[in-house]
């Protein structure tokens, strides 16, 4: 394939094992858009979605899908330009707002609470019993390792003293060293905490409970990008605005395309990561400012800078107006 912009090594090494990779629809020129995706888990999956839909196929994009594990790496090459659509967490996009990069913005979102929990085996049962532990996370500064500094502090543990922290680089890694023995206790999200459960581990602290406010999963992209290529992200928003409608009603679609993309067969995994993620995912993509709130008060304590921004600088909401305004949401909810 051949892209506008020439690609970083990381990248191109990703985009070459994408399963998005070889999207290319016949001779009809569609336009080209390359995104990254943080994490291989079911909030990010609506690329994937929107994929097997023919969605991209519908709304004249040829989209490539990278995997780059950790909203920071991920935000960094938005800003190099190696990608012009991001779907990934939030605090990597809020920490280079708060250093000048201000061309970033948030243009919809697919999860606005976070869902992560911690799995442990043996006599690791309460949330007491945590301390002294090794916590397996994807990225320090990434959603895993927010959730868990959040959740201890919830019962009364401060993280940066009572658990060890081992980064993993993503949830099927974390997974495979929890199994190994490496790490003591497990940072998973659907549908890899099912496996984990399915396989006779159990919950310690199960974050949905929480309803921790967070930019989990949202789209991020760049002002300059809109500005210049508006028809196209335009489209791109009604490709997953159309996902999100599928991903709601249509489960036996979820739980195919998960299977494919994440390598699962069993149905009792798939149906328990569905039933648990499906309740805070959003129907029409609404980015709230309260879970952007909550990333600028966690960075405040590092950063001074954080306490002079307000949530709606950093979203453009002109898009989700525009299907909001034009009747399109409503049409699209109003298919069988």
């Amino acid at each position: 394939m051949i892209y506008r912009k020439k690609l970083s090594f990381l990248g191109l090494v990703a985009l070459l094992s994408s399963p998005c990779a070889s999207l290319v629809y016949g001779a009809s020129a569609p336009d080209k858009l390359v995104g990254i995706h943080s994490a291989r888990v079911m909030s990010q999956s609506l690329p994937w979605m929107a994929q097997e839909a023919g969605l991209f196929k519908k709304y004249n994009i040829d989209f490539s899908l990278v995997f780059i594990s950790s909203s920071g790496i991920v935000t960094a090459a938005l800003l190099g330009g190696d990608a012009e659509m991001t779907v990934t967490g939030g605090v990597g996009n809020v920490a280079a707002y708060l250093r000048g990069s201000t061309d970033v913005v948030f243009i919809g979102g697919i999860k606005n609470t976070m869902t992560q929990t911690l799995v442990a085996g043996g006599n690791i049962k309460k949330p007491e019993d945590l301390k002294g532990k090794k916590i397996g996370v994807s990225r320090i500064g990434g959603n895993s390792h927010y959730f868990t500094i959040q959740a201890l502090r919830r019962f009364g543990m401060d993280a940066s003293r009572d658990v060890q922290f081992i980064q993993t680089g993503g949830d099927p890694e974390t997974f495979a060293a929890f199994v190994s023995g490496s790490i003591d206790v497990a940072n998973l999200t659907p549908p890899t905490d099912a496996q984990a459960i399915a396989r006779g581990y159990h919950y310690v602290i199960y974050g949905p409970d929480l309803k921790i406010p967070y930019a989990a999963t949202a789209f991020v992209t760049k002002r300059s990008v809109m500005a210049k290529r508006p028809q196209v992200i335009g489209n791109f928003m009604r490709a997953m605005a159309e996902t999100a409608k599928v991903m709601h009603t249509d489960r036996e679609f979820v739980y195919k395309v998960l299977g494919k993309y994440l390598r699962l067969t069993d149905r009792k995994v798939l149906e328990s990561a569905y039933n648990a993620e499906i309740k805070v995912l959003e129907p029409r993509l609404v980015i709230k400012t309260e879970s952007l709130q909550a990333i600028l008060e966690e960075l405040s304590a590092t950063d001074p800078r954080a306490k002079k921004f307000k949530p709606q600088e950093m979203i453009d909401n002109r898009y989700l107006d525009e299907m909001e305004m034009s009747g399109f949401f409503d049409q699209i909810c109003a298919k069988k």
